[in-house]
């Protein structure tokens, strides 16, 4: 045998390898998602398992009735109180209100369809490096809000998204699941319920917002026990600046674990042990093609990303929330596999990067493939519940199963039976 056959009959016996001599058809493998196997003997699967596709659909669609969500507007003022009913209606506890101002100085918008630049002007230099410090490679296309009414074809969700935000009181829901032996300490499961461009915040981020409604549904359940405290929050101004955000922790950050009143077991604000955000979750098609285009499926490969920032002081203690997140994923999650990265950004969860442990899910790296034009209905008409497929909201369900298995887990939840 010469050495060129051994060497190839080696690597075909050791790695498993289709032999050169079968035709290849035979060399293609393609392997269905296996089942995952319930073990009644694990209660964070017993819960994770009533996740439900239709179920967190659903809650999507009926943020959406409020279409884009913008905040200082009467649907997002109606979206926040759609929430908060849902909220009380599955049982979940201690259904509080976030109140601030927002008044932020006037300033003329440049139109969206608006030229870059006046006619004959330089092209601006293109950047590599991505918000939150990735750097961009490969097919990059045009991103940015839609300011134009007119390019939402449908006549009902112009006049549902006519009315312009204005100056003044924004508020925003939360609720929490009280343990049992340690109430005093929490976890923060986030997303935001506003958004722009017009059409329906579908994806951004009615599909993080219903992860967190999903779970509050499933914890607030009264045979779930969980030892430590899990807080439910759908910030209001995110697509602003995150003074949703900014606004809990100026007001709470100080009461953290303060008994209050002394001698109940109650804690109005439990110390905060790490803060899980969610925000745009559907939408993994892969890179644009050369000339613009998008594949029209879901990509096999899409993964759930899992992001900390590097840079922040929690960074070593985030890293390894993300990994516990990831660990849950290759246990507990159905269909999609989970990535970490290190470069988290623009959401709410940057606000308590420096404070505690802080990872945000997304669909995508937020700043070198979100930023980068992977998704084409980002702040556009497009993102309507109606533009994605059962294939988009599965991924949106397997970070929620994702989430659920790992805070089950932080939180030592059990079952009754």
């Amino acid at each position: 045998m010469t050495c060129r056959r051994f060497a190839s009959a080696f690597v075909a016996v050791t790695l498993g390898a289709t032999p050169a001599w079968e035709p290849l058809s035979a060399q293609v493998r393609v392997l269905p998602n296996p089942p995952v196997v319930v073990d009644s003997a694990d209660p964070v699967a017993l819960l994770v398992a009533r996740l439900d596709l239709e179920k967190y659909k659903g809650t999507i669609k009926g943020l959406t009735q409020f279409g884009d969500r913008r905040q200082g507007t009467t649907r997002n003022r109606d979206a926040v109180d759609w929430i908060e009913a849902q909220l009380k209606s599955y049982g979940c506890a201690n259904v509080e209100r976030i109140t601030y101002e927002y008044n932020p100085p006037a300033f003329a918008e440049r139109p969206a369809n608006a030229p870059a630049a006046a006619a004959g002007a330089a092209p601006r230099p293109v950047s590599t490096q991505a918000s939150g410090g990735g750097r961009a490679r490969g097919v990059r296309t045009r991103a940015g809000v839609n300011n134009d009414s007119l390019a939402q074809p449908d006549a009902r969700l112009r006049a549902l998204n006519a009315e312009p935000s204005v100056n003044g009181m924004r508020q925003e829901v939360y609720c929490t699941k009280v343990g049992t032996t340690r109430p005093d300490e929490m976890y923060i499961i986030g997303g935001h319920m506003d958004g722009i461009g017009w059409g329906e915040a579908a994806n951004d981020d009615a599909s993080g917002s219903a992860i967190v409604m999903e779970l509050a549904r499933i914890f607030s359940d009264p045979a779930v026990q969980t030892e430590r405290s899990i807080r439910f929050a759908l910030w209001n101004n995110e697509e602003t600046g995150l003074q949703g955000a900014r606004a809990y922790i100026e007001q709470r950050a100080k009461l953290q674990g303060i008994e209050e009143p002394r001698g109940s077991g109650k804690y109005p604000e439990p110390k905060w042990l790490g803060m899980i955000q969610h925000d745009m979750m559907m939408f993994d098609h892969g890179m644009p093609n050369p000339d613009g285009t998008m594949r029209k499926e879901q990509r096999p490969e899409a993964d759930v990303n899992i992001e900390f920032q590097i840079n922040s002081k929690q960074a070593d203690a985030s890293m390894k929330l993300a990994f516990l997140l990831h660990q849950a994923n290759s246990r507990y999650a159905t269909d999609y596999p989970a990535q970490v990265g290190p470069h988290m950004t623009n959401t709410d969860s940057g606000p308590f990067q420096d404070l505690i442990p802080a990872v945000s899910l997304r669909e995508n790296e937020r700043g070198t493939q979100v930023g980068s034009g992977w998704d084409p209905h980002w702040h556009q008409p497009t993102d309507l519940f109606k533009t994605f497929s059962d294939a988009d909201f599965r991924l949106g369900l397997n970070a929620a199963q994702t989430t659920l298995g790992a805070v089950g887990k932080l939180v030592g939840a059990t079952l009754k039976r």
